[in-house]
């Protein structure tokens, strides 16, 4: 089975696919041992397993196919502890010819939907894979299990409560903008399934919760925006009191009665009355910045999902289109002498407002997890918002980010309605509350995860004294689950480049870009002389096999990416970059890491081509993706034909249809991803084509000896063949 085979299979890929055989050999590989998972892997044939799991008594791993059974006993031993487990009676007729789903050889990953979950089957997901080659004398396994909490596993049940959705809208957005924001927000609600829970705050210089159950007129309670209020201040001021009597076991909480968190099906006329009249509250000031007090906001919204004691999945969805000057979380001043903060600026320490700001966003967070609530960023601005103060709790809730230009781009359309799409049983494509917990065999020890998860601290003797990210545990609690999600800990040579990046921007957080580039460049070295074919001190000689060859290069992009170097971007946007690498997986990853270059022409059928500045010829049209852009690059001549309009004319139909392919592919493109990247059209030599310019290999400088034909950049950067030769002069001298 091959990596993208395993990866489509069991949703899994390792950096590495043969073991070491001792700590030491372990230590020496460089690149860390490391598992992607995606736990929503939707594989075509599934099994899904009608009970629930059964667990080991001693270190709780699931029964899978490589535990030995021992029949006329009715014992099962264990691969990981070995310890011996009675099977129930429910087990008494099992054998070598009558054996259960979960323990058939080829189902090493099934989900478990016991009769007694009341949502749709993504409950309990155990994955139990067995490296396909071990180099040691005993082999290692590893187990993932993923679960959900049954309440709120899925977008709602129609017998049960659905999930709570708070909106929280910024009145400080411009009039057309929020005519647009409007729009969607009563699409939005008008599609949701009846026992979905909403409320609606807005904010400027004040917060207003809204009383979606007071029919009369409209009510709301107003905060002051300049603020931080605790949950239980929330509540008094909400009036919302708790029943004192004690809840026992099991016990389902009931909220009393109040208006502030209602199903659809009770407040759909006075929501959408509430959405309707949300109007511009700004007067323009000149110098001045609108008052918005967005932490407050927040901390409001959170306040009241935590005050009505929801006990299904939650989420905070923040739609924004300027930073916060007011209260908690300011980002800048409101008087527009006062610049708003870059990078240089946070990392020396200039950046009068982000410390406090980011201490604010950690406690928000703390409580974002304790309920387990998502938070959701909707930014729609030309300038920024504070994406990077908000960066830690919308990631580590595992919430979505956006940063669009406006509430009327398509940016922002397709995202938001993608959040709200349904599944076939009418469900919300939402999962909520979920638990991660891996399971292996002794010799195999667990570092920490990657990735939008919280450590639920269960440590025991599987853990290492190692830690990396969310480390000191081999059980971590998701807010939310999407088909994008993973835990880290590695793979083969495109999932080991998926994992570096994500340790980089890991360090990133506290380090300057260059000390990132110099651990990059000395991990690349030490690799390259530990896996190198070479004769010593001879740069010539050197060579690296098949399986690891595409990996410098990866690196070498790596190091040049929006990711690492932050010169031309906000901190916003390199928070939304960050975040968006953290929760892809290893195609994606890649693709952020390596865009992707078709070339189209008159010779043939589309062709990937090399993402180099001599890829670039004035007959032939390029398609780049970078992931966050879509680009078409059109050359000279494609551009002077197009403008003379000789795809107008009937005579020349194959030149109509070269323009219409890339047109096709990338539209394809941009209505699968989500968030939506941003669509560019642009002729050779013109200024958007920077866009384009900017990722690729600078072969032809202007320091080169001309090329006939080829294009320049206009750049001191190294090229990737100068990057390879000093790399290959390094790696030898071992």
């Amino acid at each position: 089975m091959d990596f993208l085979e395993l990866e489509a299979v069991e949703g899994l890929r390792w950096s590495w696919n043969s073991w070491p055989t001792s700590k030491s050999d372990a230590s020496s590989l460089i690149i860390p041992l490391s598992i992607m998972c995606i736990p929503l892997m939707q594989p075509p044939e599934l099994p899904i397993v009608p009970c629930d799991p059964l667990n080991c008594s001693k270190c709780d791993a699931v029964l899978n196919p490589y535990a030995r059974l021992d029949y006329p006993s009715r014992i099962w031993h264990c691969p990981f502890c070995s310890q011996r487990n009675p099977f129930p009676r429910s087990y008494s007729d099992i054998a070598d010819t009558n054996l259960p789903a979960k323990l058939f050889p080829t189902y090493s990953s099934v989900e478990y939907a016991p009769a007694h979950v009341p949502s749709n089957p993504n409950s309990l997901l155990s994955r139990t894979p067995l490296t396909p080659s071990s180099s040691s004398s005993s082999s290692s396994l590893v187990s993932v299990a993923t679960s959900a909490a049954a309440a709120a596993a899925s977008g709602g049940d129609p017998r049960g409560p659905g999930p709570a959705l708070v909106f929280v809208v910024d009145l400080s957005t411009a009039e057309d903008e929020l005519r647009a924001l409007k729009k969607e927000l009563l699409l939005a609600v008008e599609q949701l399934p009846e026992n979905t829970l909403v409320g609606l705050v807005t904010f400027d210089s004040m917060v207003y919760v809204h009383d979606l159950g007071y029919s009369e007129c409209s009510k709301v309670v107003v905060f002051h925006g300049d603020r931080e209020v605790s949950s239980n201040q929330t509540g008094k001021f909400l009036n919302i009191r708790h029943p004192h009597h004690q809840l026992h076991l099991g016990q389902t909480p009931v909220s009393p009665k109040q208006g502030y968190l209602l199903p659809i099906s009770e407040c759909e006329f006075s929501i959408t009355a509430a959405i309707e009249e949300i109007h511009c509250m700004w007067k323009y000031t000149s110098g001045r910045r609108p008052l918005r007090s967005t932490g407050a906001a927040i901390s409001a919204a959170l306040g009241v999902l935590e005050s009505c004691l929801i006990n299904t999945g939650s989420r905070i969805m923040v739609f924004t289109s300027g930073p916060a000057t007011l209260g908690p979380g300011v980002v800048v001043d409101s008087d527009l002498a006062q610049a708003m903060r870059t990078h240089q600026h946070v990392m020396s320490g200039h950046a009068r407002h982000h410390e406090k700001s980011c201490s604010f966003y950690k406690r928000v967070y703390k409580r974002l997890c304790d309920a387990s609530v998502v938070l959701d960023l909707f930014a729609c601005s030309l300038d920024q918002v504070g994406a990077a103060e908000l960066r830690e709790p919308v990631e580590r809730s595992g919430g979505f980010m956006i940063l669009a230009e406006s509430f009327e781009s398509d940016q922002f359309r397709k995202c938001l309605r993608h959040l709200f799409e349904r599944d076939d049983g009418g469900y919300l494509k939402m999962n909520f509350d979920a638990t991660i917990e891996v399971v292996t065999t002794k010799d195999v020890k667990i570092c920490g995860a990657l990735g939008p998860c919280v450590s639920l601290q269960k440590k025991n003797t599987l853990v290492s004294e190692n830690e990396v990210g969310e480390g000191g545990t081999c059980m971590w609690k998701l807010n939310t689950l999407t088909d994008k999600t993973y835990i880290a800990a590695g793979f083969d040579q495109e999932a080991a480049a998926s994992v570096m990046a994500r340790l980089a921007i890991l360090r990133a957080e506290t380090c300057y870009a260059r000390d990132v580039i110099r651990w990059l460049d000395d991990t690349l070295i030490r690799f390259a002389s530990k896996f190198g074919d070479y004769v010593p001190e001879d740069p010539s000689s050197f060579g690296l096999s098949s399986n690891f060859s595409l990996y410098p290069q990866f690196m070498f992009h790596l190091r040049r990416s929006q990711f690492i170097d932050v010169c031309n971007t906000t901190p916003d946007e390199t928070a939304f970059f960050r975040l968006m690498l953290n929760r892809e997986g290893v195609v994606g990853s890649l693709i952020m890491i390596q865009p992707t270059l078709f070339q189209y022409s008159f010779d043939g059928p589309p062709e990937p081509v090399l993402l180099d500045i001599r890829s670039i010829y004035p007959d032939v049209i390029l398609l780049f993706d970078s992931y966050f852009h879509v680009v078409i690059h059109y050359g000279s001549k494609i551009t002077q034909w197009r403008k003379l309009g000789y795809d107008r004319d009937s005579n020349h139909e194959n030149f109509r249809k070269l323009l219409e392919a890339p047109e096709l592919d990338a539209q394809q493109l941009v209505m699968e991803r989500v968030p939506v990247p941003k669509f560019i059209r642009c002729d050779q030599h013109s200024s958007q084509a920077r866009f384009l310019l900017a990722k690729l290999n600078p072969s032809v400088t202007q320091n080169s000896t001309y090329t006939e034909g080829s294009d320049i950049v206009f750049t001191d950067d190294l090229s990737l063949q100068v990057f390879l030769d000093h790399l290959q002069v390094l790696a030898v001298q071992g």
